[in-house]
């Protein structure tokens, strides 16, 4: 479970205790989170570890857990997006007059307060109430219930009904253990997200991540000069290779041709290492260590958990880490810094059918590595006609710091090591 710990204090008046709550940067794609439910109502008492709400930003959604302790006097948002360092809500003592501390809210570059302070600040604590309860009262019979993120996740996933779950948790709320048994028995629920419709067609509400990867692709692919390299490897020996190596491993670490890929790309990664690169405007900045990326498909797009100091992994450590890393994707679980400081990254489609194809660099790499299926095809060898297990791959390249003739390098070396696998585990 991922909890957002908020210790912002105001320190502005020393005089008051009020604490005010903002929305913290949590990823550095991150630019603004959305309240998706609030658990806490104004005037309620708040001890540390509290859940106050359910924030959903780019990359996951995640309990909002109080650090103060007092009484919630202020909330800035009841539902919806809220940006960056924005007022998100006020915690004090009982009866606090909190305006003074969201009117001492520091003023922004364009000469207004942050976010949610000048607006916010005139609301009266009884007509904050007053919307409060309005709003908990038309809101969707799921949006009262209380249950974590994860467990909401997981019933999405498996069509289960939260209304007819008793919680375990405390306070009677839903958790994940909870969930799991109802959806062994099939409880079926409908969707909690319903696609807005008109016409012929339907408008479907982006979420977060969507919009995040809709501005960070087209940031990449119209800002950094892309070119693609493409080569066929035979993988021949590699799959006799993985076969003798599964054979002495248990299922659990079994190794898939990915992780091949991944460990061959880390160690061409150090022989080529002016790929391991990122374009810093002024700079090329040369990273000393390598740390992979690995596209991982969810319901909502793309996720790139984190393979850090890959060279120094096993294989079957790569494998137990990636499954574990894109499971916890797929349910949203992934802590953000699991998702950051990736040097380059592998996009495979293979696993669905996609023989060949071309990826958007994923910033701030210069590179990224398209995997295309493993297919039996007939080719010649010593002069012979023969079937062999060929996969092509595509070097996406940022012109601005891989030439062509570095990129064709690396991926020579790639090919030298994916078709001789031995020579990865020396």
């Amino acid at each position: 479970m991922e909890y957002i710990y908020f210790r912002q204090a105001n320190q502005t008046k020393k005089n008051t205790m009020a604490e005010v709550i903002r929305m913290p940067r949590l990823s550095d794609t991150m630019e603004e989170g959305v309240i998706v439910a609030w658990h806490k109502k104004v005037g309620d008492k708040v001890a540390p570890g509290d859940v106050l709400a359910e924030v959903e930003t780019d990359k996951a959604t995640m309990d909002l857990e109080s650090f103060h302790d007092g009484y919630l006097l202020y909330i800035g948002v009841q539902k919806g997006a809220v940006p960056v360092d924005g007022v998100l809500a006020v915690i004090g003592k009982q009866g606090e007059d909190y305006k003074a501390a969201l009117e001492s809210l520091p003023v922004t570059g364009n000469g207004k307060k942050s976010p949610a302070a000048s607006s916010s600040a005139q609301i009266p604590e009884s007509e904050v109430t007053e919307k409060t309860s309005e709003s908990a009262a038309s809101g969707t019979a799921e949006e009262r219930i209380k249950a974590s993120p994860l467990a909401k996740t997981i019933a999405r996933e498996t069509g289960v009904d939260l209304s007819k779950i008793h919680g375990s948790g405390d306070q009677g709320r839903i958790v994940k253990r909870d969930v799991e048994g109802a959806a062994s028995k099939k409880i079926s629920s409908k969707p909690s997200v319903q696609p807005l419709t008109a016409g012929g067609y339907e408008d479907v509400a982006l979420s977060q991540m969507r919009k995040t990867i809709a501005r960070r692709l087209t940031e990449s692919k119209f800002s950094a000069p892309h070119f693609y390299l493409t080569m066929e490897i035979d993988m021949s020996q590699a799959v006799e290779d993985r076969k003798r190596i599964n054979n002495i491993l248990d299922e659990a670490t079994r190794i898939s041709y990915n992780d091949l890929v991944i460990k061959a790309c880390a160690l061409t990664l150090l022989r080529h290492p002016k790929v391991n690169a990122s374009w810093m405007e002024n700079a090329i900045r040369m990273h000393k260590e390598i740390h992979i990326g690995v596209a991982v498909a969810v319901d909502d797009g793309l996720l790139v958990p984190v393979i850090r100091q890959t060279p120094l992994k096993t294989l079957t450590e790569i494998h137990t880490e990636v499954v574990d890393l894109a499971e916890r994707a797929r349910i949203k679980r992934l802590q953000p810094e699991e998702m950051q400081g990736n040097t380059f990254t592998v996009s495979n489609l293979g696993m669905f059918g996609i023989e060949e194809f071309t990826a958007i660099i994923n910033p701030p790499d210069a590179c990224i590595l398209a995997v295309g299926a493993i297919v039996e095809k007939p080719m010649v060898r010593n002069g012979a006609i023969t079937i062999a297990h060929l996969m092509k791959v595509t070097l996406s390249c940022d012109h601005r710091v891989v030439d062509g003739a570095t990129g064709a390098q690396f991926l020579k070396t790639l090919k030298q090591l994916l078709e001789n696998p031995v020579s990865m585990l020396a």
